[in-house]
Formats: C-alpha cells, sequence, structure tokens
C-alpha cells in the first residue's frame, strides 16, 4: 500500500467514524428502556416515544443534510453532527425527566441524519475509483460495529454498576447505570470531532466552488499530479452536465413507465422495517426478559444480536456480487419468516405459574401478601399474566420487578427464543440490511437516481419510526406470540412479493437495467 492509498484509507476510516456513532446512538437505548420505564412511570407509547424519537429527526436531517453540506462543505457539516452527538449523550445522561430525554434523543437524530448522508458522500468523493467501493463500505460495515459495541457497553456498565468494584461504585454506576450507558457515546463523538480536523474537504466540492488548486491538493494527495488533473477535469465535466439538465421532479416518479420500478423500491423499503428488525435492535434487552432469563442474561444475549449482525454483515458484503441481489433476499426473508413464526410459537407455547417457592425469591419490594391469590394460578399467554399480577401489585411496582415475576413464574424454552432472535438478525444482515441501498443504487434511472431515492428513504425512515413507536404497545396490548407472528406473515407476503417482481440486477450496467425495468 502506497503512501497516498495510506492517506485515502486514514481519511475514509476517520469520516467513517460517523457511521460508528451513528449505530451507537441508535441502539444503545436497547439497555436503557428497562430502566427508564419505570423511572419515570412512562406509558408504553410513551417508551416507544423515547426509542423512535431519534429516527423521526434523523428522517428530517437527512432532507436537509445534503443541501447544507453543498453550501457550508462535507466537513462542516459532520463536524456539527460529532457536535450533535456529545451534546445528546450529555443531555440525555443527565435528563431529570422524559420531556428532557426525548429532547436530547431527537438532538441526536439530527447527528444520525447527517452522518448517514454526508459520511458515504465524503468517501465516495475522495477515493479513487478502483478503491471507492470498498471505501464506501467502511461507513455501512462501522454502523454495524456502532451497534455492537453499544450493546457490549451496555453489558459492561450494568455488569460493573453491581460488582464490588470502589471506583464503579464512586462514579454510580450501579445507581445511574442508563445515565451511563446513554452519557459514554460523548467519548466517541469527542474523538470524532477532534479527529475530523486532519480531515479536508472534499475535492468536489472544492471543485464546485471554483476553489481548484485546494481540490487538485487534496487529488494528488490522496493519487498523483497527473491523476489529480484527470479527476478534476471528469469533476468539472460532471459539474457542466448537471448544470445543463433539467432537474428531475417528484411527478416522474409516478409515470407509467415507472410502475414496476417504484413497486420494488416502495415495496423494499417498507419490508426492511416492516419485518421488525429495529424492534429487535432496539429493545434485545426487552424481549430476552420476555423469556424468563433476567436482566443480566438478556444484556449478554444482546451482545450475541451484535456481534451475529457484524458477522453476517460481512458475510453479505462479500458475496452480494458473487451470488445476486435475488438469491441473498430469498434466503434472508425465508430465514426471517421461519425465526419469526418460531419466535412466536416459542412465546405462544409459554405457561405462567407462580408458586410458593419461587415466590419467596421475588425481591422485598413485593408485598408477599398481594401475590397470595394469585398463588398456583396458571396463565397461559403473558398478557393474561401482566394483568392479574399488575392488578394487585399496581403498575409500577409490576414494571420495576417485571423480570423477576416472569422469570418466577415462566415455564418455556429460552433458547428457542434465542435461536429465534439470532437467526431472523442473521436473515437480515444477509438480505434486507445491505441489499436495500444496493438496489435503490441500481433500480433509478440515471436523471432521477437521487430524487427517487430520497423518496423511498423517507418512506423506509417513516415505516421504522412507526415500528419503533408501537412496539411496546404491541407487546402490552397484543401479546408477544401475535406481535412476532405479525412480522412474520409480513416477511411470508414480502417473500412472495419479491420474488415475484425483482430481476437479478447482478452483473448488469446501470444502462442495462433501464430497459429492462423501465415499461
Amino acid at each position: 500500500m502506497n503512501a497516498n492509498t495510506r492517506y485515502t484509507v486514514k481519511v475514509a476510516l476517520i469520516v467513517a467514524l460517523g457511521g460508528f456513532l451513528m449505530g451507537f446512538d441508535a441502539s444503545v437505548i436497547s439497555g436503557v428502556v428497562t430502566f427508564i420505564e419505570p423511572e419515570f412511570g412512562l406509558s408504553k407509547i410513551e417508551l416507544g416515544w423515547a426509542v423512535a424519537s431519534l429516527t423521526l429527526t434523523a428522517t428530517l436531517a437527512m432532507m436537509v443534510a445534503g443541501p447544507l453540506s453543498d453550501r457550508l462543505g462535507r466537513r462542516p457539516v459532520l463536524t456539527i453532527a460529532a457536535v450533535l452527538f456529545a451534546l445528546s449523550a450529555i443531555a440525555s445522561a443527565v435528563a431529570p425527566n422524559f420531556i428532557t430525554l426525548v429532547i436530547a434523543r431527537m438532538l441526536g437524530g439530527f447527528g444520525v441524519g447527517a452522518a448517514l448522508i454526508i459520511a458515504p458522500m465524503y468517501i465516495a468523493e475522495i477515493a479513487p475509483k478502483e478503491l471507492r467501493g470498498r471505501m464506501v463500505s467502511f461507513n455501512q460495515l462501522n454502523i454495524v460495529i456502532g451497534i455492537s459495541a453499544a450493546y457490549f457497553c451496555n453489558y459492561l456498565i450494568l455488569g460493573l454498576g453491581q460488582s464490588d468494584l470502589a471506583w464503579a461504585a464512586a462514579l454510580h454506576m450501579g445507581d445511574w447505570n442508563w445515565r451511563w450507558m446513554l452519557g459514554v457515546e460523548a467519548l466517541p463523538a469527542v474523538f470524532y470531532f477532534f479527529a475530523l480536523f486532519i480531515v479536508p474537504e472534499s475535492p468536489r466540492w472544492l471543485a464546485m466552488h471554483g476553489r481548484d488548486e485546494e481540490a487538485r491538493q487534496v487529488l494528488t494527495r490522496v493519487s498523483d499530479a497527473r491523476q489529480a488533473e484527470v479527476d478534476l477535469d471528469a469533476v468539472h465535466q460532471s459539474i457542466a452536465d448537471d448544470a445543463g439538465r433539467e432537474q428531475a421532479s417528484i411527478r416522474e416518479l409516478f409515470s407509467p413507465a415507472m410502475k414496476l420500478i417504484m413497486t420494488i423500491g416502495i415495496s423494499v423499503a417498507i419490508l426492511q422495517q416492516i419485518t421488525g428488525i429495529n424492534s429487535v435492535f432496539f429493545y434485545a434487552p426487552m424481549i430476552f426478559e420476555q423469556s424468563g432469563i433476567g436482566t443480566d442474561a438478556s444484556f449478554m444475549q444482546a451482545v450475541l444480536v451484535g456481534l451475529v449482525n457484524l458477522v453476517f454483515t460481512i458475510i453479505a458484503i462479500m458475496t452480494i456480487d458473487k451470488l445476486g441481489r435475488r438469491p441473498l433476499l430469498g434466503a434472508g426473508l425465508t430465514l426471517i419468516a421461519v425465526c419469526m413464526l418460531l419466535l412466536s410459537w416459542g412465546f405462544g407455547s409459554a405457561s405462567y405459574t407462580l408458586t410458593m417457592e419461587t415466590a419467596a425469591s421475588l425481591p422485598t419490594a413485593i408485598d408477599q401478601a398481594a401475590l397470595q391469590p394469585l398463588i398456583g394460578q396458571a396463565f397461559d399467554s403473558d398478557v393474561a399474566f401482566r394483568e392479574a399480577f399488575s392488578g394487585v401489585l399496581g403498575k409500577d411496582v409490576y414494571q420495576a420487578n417485571q423480570s423477576a415475576l416472569v422469570s418466577a413464574a415462566i415455564d418455556m424454552n429460552p433458547t428457542l427464543i434465542l435461536i429465534g432472535i439470532l437467526g431472523f438478525v442473521a436473515g437480515f444482515a444477509i438480505s434486507l440490511g445491505p441489499v436495500m441501498w444496493v438496489l435503490f443504487s441500481e433500480l433509478f434511472p440515471n436523471r432521477i437516481r437521487g430524487i427517487a431515492i430520497s423518496f423511498v428513504g423517507l418512506i423506509n425512515s417513516g415505516v421504522s419510526f412507526l415500528v419503533q413507536l408501537v412496539f411496546p404497545w404491541e407487546l402490552e396490548n397484543l401479546g408477544n406470540s401475535t406481535t412476532f407472528l405479525i412480522y412474520g406473515a409480513f416477511a411470508v407476503v414480502g417473500l412472495v412479493l419479491i420474488m415475484r417482481i425483482l430481476p437479478e440486477t447482478k452483473g448488469k450496467s446501470l444502462e442495462e437495467l433501464e430497459p429492462i425495468l423501465l415499461k
């Protein structure tokens, strides 16, 4: 690897830290929901807001980040995102109430949306064409690593809070565990802010603003003087072509010729979220607690979710151009459907009975006398169990001790739940996760690609917000089994639809695909 390539890789890795922060910020809330619900006395919809509020503002940021970076530059917008990540982490950690926590999360959402759009854009604009694909994938890989890191940090902080270490006690990691989970993100955010000072501005942006000499200097560092002149001429030609091109209209997306393309694009955008991936990513410990394994084990199993996601994302990146898009989507959606139906059956077959022996092991905060009428009663669903015990203990007491109560009463095989969740994540990571964005870059004709990806991306984010918002409500009112059955049904319908209408795009140029897709 020559000096120019080393420099380019270093810059791309620094910029891709925005993806790490995005993944971390989005998933760290998974370890927090267990604690903020009883502390702030949240309803299920309020709990959903604590999680989904970040996605709402991230969607807004995605709409303005591109135009803002055209005006200010790529690096300044990434620097602003780093500041937003740090401020959000600190404000979330010290939040005195639910409203402050939501506002702090929404602040971080603006950073998430900006990083999601600008980081890969910057890398694509600075990387040599022969390295562009791999370097842009740094960002997607860092998102997955950020998700895994969030799960691991949550597990580590929970363990430190329960340890006998004097320094952990001095930092109140036991009393303030969820605050430390949210606040630790400030450390990589501050590092990202200062690291961006050694990152140059995008050469394309410099050329767009008439700063050719600065653009030439950057291009020379990433390649060489001769190639820099060639690349700079290509940038000027691209700018000239864009200037003479009529701006695409959103109306064109709904022309008869675009019917098949838009059907595929919208279907994939909805399917990626409606099968429940962010319910799993953002509520993983809560789901595992429902199987009766307890809080500590649920956090450990969430770490496995992150690792499986990372491994299978790497597999997808390595095989997508060899196997093709359709085979990966077909295999992934089949696995998603099977695992969601397995989860539905696993939770549906559970029974709940509290005995005198198991009741004696419950925390002292639970009134044993109040439990007496329910001792020995059998409940065949989590909804019936929750309603009965909330009725005698009070909703607040039940929420604060839900994990202990479920562990004491449930009779089921928790290994089924672990297999179902890990299998679902693996299926998503080799299919809908990476394949969706590849398809978006291939499906749409060149002239309207930008506006089309923005449109279907907005739909994707909107569905993601709704799924995250209503998931706690679904668990409480529909129950675990029915909730996962719904996700499995969506996966089955999506599998049939996608396999019927999606042509294989592997190995075809964008120009070759247009006559196949345009009708």
